[in-house]
């Protein structure tokens, strides 16, 4: 963590202020009971089989990949019209944008992260086999929380291994460069699949 920097302030409020930074420890703490708790689940009450809770687990972590890759270059980068727009995207990703360094905002807030989560779990319980819900939603929250690490570690670690610095490497020309591309942040599958690698070179406002 970087000292004698003065971030951004969000909110006038102090209290409303200290809950848009997150210690990196919260989103494990968060969680990890929530994913122990779907894999308790899937093997105590739906006794799912060991090569049906690998298949799932498989679908899930692909799930959240493409979840991610949408999330961020259609929600997160949304190009809003309105002041009311601008400043919601501002304060979800924006933000981290102009400061790209600041360690308390490079994590999701509880409150937002559970209200997406909430959003998620209601979409897919449409589509996911109920048998199969809660592995689905354990391991699609570990690709979460892989997403959330890895994000944290492009930022503030050296991550020297081929993977680690690929992925760094990726994650931080999709900031500097200023391109709306590299939208993968645990990885670049889903920026193939979309041809978004490269794209046009174009500030965001």
């Amino acid at each position: 963590m970087k000292k004698n920097v003065e971030y951004t302030r969000l909110f006038k409020s102090d209290f409303i202020e200290f809950l848009t930074h997150v210690h990196p420890a919260v989103p494990l703490i968060l969680w990890a009971p929530v994913s122990a708790f779907f894999f308790y689940k899937s093997v105590v009450i739906d006794h799912l089989t060991t090569g049906q809770i690998v298949l799932w687990a498989f679908i899930a972590l692909l799930a959240w990949t493409l979840t991610e890759y949408l999330l961020h270059r259609y929600v997160f980068h949304f190009n809003a019209k309105s002041a009311f727009g601008e400043r919601l995207i501002y304060l979800s990703h924006g933000v981290h944008h102009d400061e790209p360094d600041d360690p308390t905002r490079l994590l999701m807030p509880p409150f937002p992260a559970i209200v997406i989560m909430a959003a998620l779990y209601f979409m897919f319980s449409l589509i996911v086999p109920s048998a199969f819900l809660n592995i689905f939603m354990s391991f699609f929250i570990i690709g979460y929380l892989c997403y959330d690490y890895i994000h944290y570690a492009t930022h503030h670690f050296p991550m020297t291994s081929a993977v680690g610095s690929y992925l760094r490497k990726f994650h931080l020309r999709h900031h500097h460069a200023k391109e709306h591309s590299k939208y993968g942040v645990s990885n670049p599958l889903w920026d193939y699949v979309f041809s978004t690698v490269t794209g046009p070179k174009k500030d965001r406002k």
